[in-house]
């Protein structure tokens, strides 16, 4: 990605979507970004996720004090708000 996301922007498009506090979104983003930090590169460079372990990641933290459905809410349209920008698609 050439230009930076500006987190306020992303932050303000999910509550939006989705009606969860900004506080929250941020702690989920936070814990993504260490997940994704993280992450094994492959010999390619690429680092691939999965969604599902993402979650659980995150709901492991200690201080996410959220249920599955918000964590997938968040992530979920965190990628609408990539993909409507078109910074982001699904590999299939």
């Amino acid at each position: 990605m050439s230009e930076k996301v500006n987190e306020l922007d992303l932050v303000r498009f999910i509550s939006e979507q989705t009606n969860i506090d900004s506080n929250s979104i941020r702690l989920v983003l936070k814990h993504e970004q260490d997940f994704i930090n993280n992450a094994q590169a492959d010999v390619n460079g690429d680092v691939e996720i999965d969604g599902d372990e993402l979650v659980d990641y995150i709901l492991s933290r200690t201080d996410a004090h959220l249920d599955e459905i918000t964590v997938e809410t968040i992530l979920d349209t965190e990628m609408d708000f990539f993909m409507d920008r078109g910074y982001a698609g699904y590999e299939d």
